[in-house]
């Protein structure tokens, strides 16, 4: 119980709209402020810890409810494989995202993502036929994901954007159409539109709740075409955007994307985004994270080998689209660059936070 000095703290009802590593890394950021299921908490209290400062410790715990919506379009590798055999949706994003929400010391989170080296498994993850199991068993993948995120023990919710067995669809700038995700991201052309197939496709009905009720949304980052705006390409979800009371947020991307993105900036990704919405054509975001911090020469030279260079941030174009850009350092340079999970999460629960003390929307 709260002291009658100290009002409660507010907590929130968040919404992580996405794909691909992007969505995965900000959701490692977020569900360090999620209460962990009860027995998650019993078998860290009996599992063996890691070894000293591998685990980063919790924080309050300022995320009532986290739910991910995750594109399903993903045609390669192990998940194309397992479309084609078994026509079911692709389980490797969303594989990921029950991953990167789970306790990281947890051996079951090491099973899923153990990848097969030989033999007809070869290429296959785990966890990828563990979820292609559990949808024959269920015979519904929206289902299997549910029972598998409650085997992780996961601290959020995860739902595939539709669970529509869908392909995505590209009209390239010479005016071919081109079919299937790997296929577009392999064109030489540039992207000007893109479709689903079949284009009614529906979200699950617990999508949209969760979009109705969430106090913060994010959409990013990730790959502009083929992680974040598939999703709003299903009938409803920008709908459910643009009707939203929630703190809406666009993550923005670091560099541009072979294929995706190249020489576009950071207002061009908004544009294309809103381009794609749809009978929305409202305002589906209120702010937009943008990084402005420097790279390093190093990771400069390595992307542009492959023609790669970082967003330009202009700021003054996002705010003329009616989105206000919060400026920072939000990424984190190793081998690559990715955003920085906790920089990341500390501003959009800033942004989120901010709104709820106010009394907008937001249970304490």
């Amino acid at each position: 119980m709260s002291s009658p000095t100290q009002p409660a703290q507010p907590s929130l009802r968040v919404v992580a709209i996405g794909g691909g590593t992007g969505l995965s890394t900000l959701l490692r950021g977020l569900k360090r402020y999620v209460p962990a299921p009860v027995a998650s908490r019993r078998a860290t209290d009996s599992t063996p810890r890691r070894a000293a400062g591998t685990r980063t410790p919790d924080h309050p715990c300022l995320i009532r409810d986290l739910a991910a919506i995750v594109t399903v379009t993903d045609d390669g590798g192990s998940s194309g494989r397992l479309r084609d055999d078994f026509k079911m949706l692709p389980p490797g994003d969303i594989r990921n995202c029950m991953v990167a929400l789970s306790e990281d010391e947890h051996l079951l989170s090491k099973l899923f993502q153990y990848r097969f080296n030989q033999g007809d498994l070869e290429g296959h993850s785990f966890g990828n036929l563990f979820v292609a199991a559990l949808s024959h068993i269920t015979g519904d993948f929206a289902q299997a994901v549910q029972m598998s995120s409650q085997i992780l023990a996961t601290r959020g919710r995860i739902y595939p954007a539709t669970n529509t067995d869908v392909t995505l669809a590209a009209r390239m700038d010479d005016g071919s159409l081109v079919r299937g995700e790997t296929s577009i991201t392999a064109s030489p052309h540039r992207i000007l539109e893109l479709m689903l197939e079949p284009a009614d496709a529906e979200p699950l009905p617990g999508t949209l709740d969760a979009i109705a009720n969430a106090d913060l949304i994010t959409l990013g980052p990730g790959s502009l075409y083929t992680s974040l705006i598939t999703n709003l390409l299903v009938r409803g979800i920008p709908e459910a955007l643009a009707a939203s009371k929630a703190t809406r947020v666009y993550v923005g991307n670091l560099m541009t994307q072979a294929n995706e993105s190249l020489g576009l900036t950071a207002s061009q990704h908004i544009e294309k985004i809103l381009q794609h919405c749809g009978a929305a054509q409202v305002p589906i975001f209120d702010y937009a994270l943008i990084n402005i911090a420097p790279i390093s020469p190093t990771l400069l030279e390595q992307y542009a080998r492959e023609g790669q260079l970082p967003i330009e941030a202009d700021l003054d174009r996002i705010r003329a689209l009616g989105v206000e850009p919060i400026p920072g350092d939000f990424a984190h340079e190793g081998d690559v660059i990715r955003h920085d999970p906790d920089r990341v999460t500390d501003a959009l629960l800033k942004l989120g936070l901010a709104r709820a003390r106010l009394g907008t929307h937001v249970e304490t």
